[in-house]
């Protein structure tokens, strides 16, 4: 055990376990092979209270088995904290063959351990006294979080495997996120210049000495790393863009340069702002996969927008849909900046409740919504009025929003469509309707916008040309459709399903009892018998398991049926479905839905 000050340790393991000090009670910053536990006597320490975890690799955390044991409180990083409590689904699901994903995320726990609270990104916890500040500083790892506290007088960081010494990383390797990439470096560079920022006067890291002139040692680490990105011709940009995140589009309505979706923001005469949209700030790449592990939203240029555009609260975000790239970082700015989140009402529910749903890039947190927004309706924001719509297309699930800023008519259009060109941008699974481009086209010659700003494309300047072409490729694309698809016989839409189940995932405890609702369409064009039939597995009790009714022409109907797990039964995604006949047609297993079985009670803590 190395003394660092009256208070403050080191325990050298698999990695570094440094030992924060309060009387006999103890707090500790990762936890290499648990062999720390035994040396505590020497320094005074009788109790661990809590260990807080940077990032999810094995030599951090390989011993939290006996914490476990113990029953210390294991606190992780929330983006990283499926890699703890929810491991086994990781191994299982990973891809190991023909793989293509070069992140690191196989450097992990063996087997699952139960967590007792996540790290949430700019979040504080006072534990024995002492205050620890989480910022998020990703670079080794998609979710590696840097600690901060305040100990006997000294800002000290506890910055994992960000930094290893000056000008030093602990590993390059662990910055690949994809096949041949570099996204790790970029975001090391942004996360290093953050840390800077905030003036520690000790870095102490995983791996690696005690620096004692942060500014020095992350400088030097800084420009070896843009060196190694200038050599690899990654995020040319990156620094640039770190001054000045923001350009003027108007004067008082500006996009987020930085964003992996745009990010806008109206400026108002009160020093507020209010965002469309708000995905991933200033991101340096996107890591491969789609777990949670592989996300991060952050807040890294509010500090720019405020001191460049005099803005003093962001006060309102409306996104445009639902899609993870345009809402994932909706609840670090309600609950770090105090933001309202307004939600055009036909989506609001999808953002509540994302595990009801079976449809793509869902957030993997349900998204509180403060206020509903009526569609048609006028909506005032301070001298601001803004007026939506609904718009599927791109998504069932979407709105335009429409306001006058700086004398120009703007509609925010989410993902509608791709550039001058207008290119459609839709996706089946999002509920995609063979009409929804000839309405869209029809809403904007109504609405009669000066400009157009979407999700990932520059401002378009409407005029009559553009309003004739949309208009001409909606109605081309749905002629396609009927054309290529058998609807004068039977209509299942674009997406060719006849039924679905609500909710799309459920999570039970063993023995419960749950209900689901089957919606089921005649997709003929003269009334049918439909007969329906509940699958489920092996000895599960169902009510309701047999739904026959006769449905008239594009008649819907719905039917809940209630199940209960057999006890002591547990699974992960245990799969139901609804076996489907309408008139002499047998459709088979239409729908599906997945449930979870835990045989445990809930774990404690925030997840």
């Amino acid at each position: 055990m190395k003394k660092i000050s009256t208070n403050l340790f080191l325990y050298e393991d698999t990695c570094n376990v440094y030992v924060i000090k309060t009387g006999k009670k103890a707090v500790l910053i990762d936890f290499g092979d648990g062999n720390v536990l035994q040396h505590l006597g020497s320094i005074g320490v009788d109790n661990v209270s809590d260990i807080l975890i940077t990032h999810h690799h094995r030599d951090q955390v390989q011993g939290l088995h006996i914490a476990v044991q113990e029953g210390i409180r294991i606190w992780v990083p929330h983006t990283e904290q499926d890699l703890f409590h929810h491991i086994d689904e990781h191994w299982k699901a990973r891809a190991i063959t023909n793989n293509y994903n070069m992140r690191q995320d196989r450097f992990s726990l063996l087997q699952s351990v139960p967590v007792y609270g996540s790290l949430k990104d700019y979040s504080s916890h006072v534990i024995n006294g002492i205050a620890f500040t989480i910022i998020p500083t990703p670079g080794h790892t998609v979710g590696s979080i840097t600690v901060i506290a305040e100990i006997e007088g000294k800002r000290t960081a506890f910055t994992g495997d960000l930094i290893y010494g000056p000008g030093k990383v602990w590993s390059l390797s662990a910055t690949q996120w994809t096949y041949n990439g570099g996204e790790g470096i970029a975001l090391s560079v942004l996360s290093l210049l953050d840390i800077k920022d905030r003036t520690p006067d000790l870095l102490l890291p995983s791996h690696g000495q005690l620096m004692e002139h942060p500014s020095d040692a992350i400088d030097l680490l800084i420009g070896r790393l843009v060196k190694l990105m200038n050599q690899r011709n990654h995020n040319p940009r990156l620094l640039k863009l770190r001054e000045n995140p923001y350009e003027e589009i108007t004067p008082h309505l500006l996009f987020n340069k930085t964003s992996m979706s745009n990010a806008y923001v109206i400026l108002s005469k009160s020093g507020k702002a209010l965002f469309i949209d708000f995905g991933y700030d200033f991101i340096g790449g996107i890591a491969a996969g789609s777990d949670r592990a592989s996300r991060r939203p952050w807040l890294y240029t509010l500090s720019k927008l405020k001191e460049q555009y005099g803005v003093e609260k962001i006060d309102v975000v409306i996104p445009t849909h639902y899609h993870d790239d345009h809402v994932a970082g909706l609840n670090l700015l309600r609950d770090i900046e105090g933001t309202e989140i307004w939600c055009p009402e036909n989506f609001s529910h999808v953002l509540e409740n994302p595990e009801k749903f079976n449809l793509p890039c869902l957030w993997y947190d349900p998204i509180p919504v403060n206020r509903q927004l009526p569609l048609k309706q006028k909506i005032k924001w301070e001298e601001y009025e803004f007026t939506l719509y609904e718009q599927p297309g791109h998504t069932l699930y979407a709105a335009v929003i429409e306001f006058i800023i700086d004398g120009k008519r703007v509609l925010a259009i989410g993902d509608q469509y791709q550039g001058e060109d207008g290119q459609f941008n839709y996706v089946y699974q999002n509920q995609f309707r063979i009409w929804d481009y000839i309405d869209s086209a029809k809403l904007y010659r109504e609405l009669q916008p000066d400009l157009l700003i979407s999700g990932h494309w520059e401002p378009i300047v409407v005029t009559e040309e553009f309003l004739q072409l949309i208009e001409e490729k909606g109605k081309v694309l749905e002629q396609l459709h009927r054309d290529l698809l058998p609807l004068d016989e039977l209509n299942l839409g674009a997406d060719g399903f006849g039924a679905i189940i609500h909710p799309y995932q459920t999570v039970v405890q063993t023995g419960d009892t749950f209900s689901v609702t089957v919606e089921i369409k005649n997709p003929f064009y003269e009334e049918k018998e439909v007969l329906a039939k509940m699958i489920t597995p092996t000895n599960w009790q169902v009510d309701n398991s047999d739904f026959k009714a006769k449905l008239t022409s594009m008649e819907t109907i719905q039917f809940t049926a209630s199940m209960t797990v057999p006890i002591e039964t547990q699974g992960y995604r245990e799969r139901i479905a609804v076996d489907l006949t309408i008139g002499e047609h047998h459709f088979g297993q239409h729908a599906e839905a997945l449930v979870t079985i835990n045989n445990l009670p809930a774990e404690g803590g925030d997840h």
